[in-house]
């Protein structure tokens, strides 16, 4: 699946069950259910990539705090451009 691809499915009224955990869970923080998106990322916490999507769900509520303590747990920085940025190369390293 190509980026574009994945852009095109965030029309459906639920994400394909073929994507993996973490892109539901991106799929659903762009269709506006942070709490769902939330839920899938605190299923597998300790693992890094699981980590890292947590760290982006908190540092998009506003907290900070909370954000620099996932991303330190996903042995990453604090993302220095735009949510909408951060949410792209998130979902293009998963898509990989």
């Amino acid at each position: 699946m190509t980026f574009e691809q994945f852009k095109a499915g965030l029309g459906q009224a639920q994400p394909s069950n073929d994507l993996p955990p973490l892109l539901q869970a991106l799929w659903y923080d762009a269709n506006g259910n942070w709490e769902q998106a939330h839920t899938i990322a605190q299923t597998r916490e300790g693992e890094k990539p699981y980590d890292r999507i947590h760290a982006y769900l908190h540092r998009k509520e506003g907290d900070r705090f909370n954000a620099n303590y996932w991303y330190r747990r996903a042995g990453a920085s604090f993302f220095d451009g735009t949510l909408d940025e951060e949410w792209a190369v998130l979902v293009k390293q998963l898509l990989g």
